[in-house]
């Protein structure tokens, strides 16, 4: 089948700063794809243009078969957007909410009560139905934004930075919400900066930097290809010379990190990495041996990590 999403040379540029610089990509229909990078990275104004309501500077683009800047409102009218601010009507209930939702796509009124329904009870709020969205939490009304942007039945859904300020508990709840739409079908697009998130989710993601696409793969292909099985966290005593002491772990001939509040190590036996540390006579405050993330790979590529 025609891919989704398809993107050649995809320019966004805002006066003379380019946002989105030159680039490929091709999202499969059913497919989870991710944008994963930092604030700035170029992530939202991709999304944006693929949602028909940000114009293409140069390049090409092609979504569901379509050019977003000529057949933009159908185009619309066949996608579900999650965008960073819920934008709700606080003082409206949570049906009230997706009816006027519903409404602004020309359903008849019994398709939205329908849908509401179904809508509802997909995202287990079938019991706030006539709660006031203001009282809310913040997991509750992220899930009433997900709900509201299903009433048309689209296609795709974009989900912009999904979970950003939830708990770990409420992230949980959405990402099975999410993990459901897509066994039903529904291609996903979604930005984040949470590398958990992305391999959670991402059948295949791009890391973006500046603009660029820096990597791309499933979530476990990028690990293995630009990280090591384990990395070991050392934080060392105010006290401690630090340069010295990346000197001696450099000199065990592993890749090493400094952060500003710690150094990683990568390694593929983390447990033996930590012996030979105590042998070379560094005494770290905090040792934490884990397993490679997409941040490591981020790090890897850019040389930052993704909060920076």
């Amino acid at each position: 089948m025609p891919p989704v999403v398809e993107a050649r040379a995809l320019t966004k540029r805002f006066g003379t700063f380019t946002a989105v610089d030159r680039i490929d990509l091709e999202v499969a229909r059913g497919e989870a794809f991710g944008f994963l990078g930092p604030n700035g990275a170029g992530k939202t104004s991709a999304m944006r243009m693929i949602g028909a309501v940000s114009p293409v500077t140069e390049g090409q683009l092609r979504v569901l078969g379509m050019d977003p800047e000529r057949e933009g409102a159908e185009l619309r009218a066949r996608l579900g957007v999650v965008p960073q601010e819920d934008a709700l009507d606080q003082e409206l209930t949570v049906a009230e909410n997706l009816a006027i939702y519903g409404r602004y796509f020309d359903l008849p009124r019994p398709v939205i009560r329908e849908r509401i329904d179904e809508l509802l009870e997909f995202v287990q709020l079938s019991e706030r139905r006539q709660a006031r969205v203001d009282p809310l939490s913040g997991g509750m009304k992220r899930r009433v934004v997900i709900a509201r942007a299903l009433i048309n039945d689209p296609e795709v859904m974009l989900l912009d930075e999904p979970t950003t300020g939830l708990d770990p508990q409420a992230r949980h709840v959405l990402w099975d919400r999410l993990f459901r739409l897509k066994q039903r079908g529904i291609t996903l697009l979604l930005t984040t900066h949470y590398m958990d998130e992305a391999e959670q989710l991402c059948d295949r993601l791009v890391v973006m930097d500046a603009g660029r696409i820096v990597a791309e793969g499933a979530p476990t292909a990028l690990i293995a290809a630009h990280a090591t099985r384990e990395v070991v966290e050392i934080r060392l005593a105010p006290e401690e010379d630090e340069d010295a002491a990346v000197q001696v772990l450099e000199r065990t001939g592993h890749r090493v990190e400094a952060l500003p509040d710690r150094v990683l190590v990568y390694v593929d036996d983390g447990d033996a990495f930590v012996r030979e540390v105590h042998a070379r006579g560094l005494e770290p405050t905090a040792v934490l041996t884990r397993r490679a993330t997409l941040e490591d790979v981020f790090l890897r590529l850019t040389g930052r990590a993704l909060a920076d």
